[in-house]
């Protein structure tokens, strides 16, 4: 599968990197935990639309795009509740007057979604015992307990989908990356409204900070986790 990038980031550029070594992939699996990050109504409108659309609903929702990617991060979710992997959803927090901050300079529309656009899309809503982490910030490791919960179930791989791609996705894998965990992002399970955005920041994550990589091959990665957690009891 061609990666996300090639139309995007020029050829000279992507053999830089080649040459300068980045862009190499983990192989270990570990322990995997799944991130599904801000798959809220607020991200993607009541229904499949064109974002030009979708935007007169929810300022915040990116349309068709992220419509696209619901059957691909339901199908890594599946996966993971076979396997009995966690699965956490870091989400955002209804906001309150004093809860804006920066963003909320940058973005005024973000303090008046209406409740409806907070709940889960319900094609890939949490489903009982799996844990839920409210955020008022990009990084789903910023001001939460996310890194407690982790550390406690011994995760050492995080798989990350939603959105957005060069926003909440990007926050929280460069802090999951820093923090020392391996970092996989399956590619049809991230979106964004700016489909270049998109692109060049899949480039470089996985340049620098995780390994993206196509759906089917993340399911491969996370059966190959089971595996070895069954192995070694």
């Amino acid at each position: 599968m061609k990666s996300p990038w090639a139309r995007v980031v020029p050829q000279n550029e992507i053999d830089l990197y080649q040459a300068i070594g980045l862009g190499r992939k983990a192989s270990r699996p570990g322990k995997a935990a799944l991130l599904v990050i801000d798959v809220q109504y607020r991200s993607v409108g009541r229904e499949p639309m064109p974002i030009e659309e979708a935007i007169r609903e929810y300022p915040t929702s990116c349309g068709e795009h992220g419509w696209r990617a619901i059957p691909h991060i339901r199908a890594l979710l599946e996966a993971f509740r076979i396997a009995g992997l966690p699965v956490l959803f870091p989400h955002v927090a209804p906001k309150r007057s004093y809860d804006g901050g920066r963003w909320a300079d940058k973005a005024p529309a973000v303090m008046s979604i209406p409740p409806r656009g907070y709940e889960f899309v319900e094609e890939v809503a949490p489903r009982d015992g799996e844990i839920l982490v409210p955020k008022q910030h990009a990084s789903a490791f910023f001001g939460t307990p996310l890194i407690s919960y982790l550390l406690d179930r011994g995760v050492s791989t995080l798989f990350v989908v939603g959105t957005t791609t060069s926003g909440c996705v990007r926050a929280t894998v460069v802090d999951g990356s820093s923090f020392g965990f391996r970092v996989v992002v399956p590619q049809e399970c991230v979106f964004d409204r700016s489909q270049a955005s998109h692109a060049v920041n899949l480039f470089d994550m996985d340049s620098k900070y995780a390994d993206v990589m196509p759906l089917e091959s993340a399911i491969a990665l996370v059966q190959k986790s089971a595996a070895y957690l069954k192995e070694v009891g």
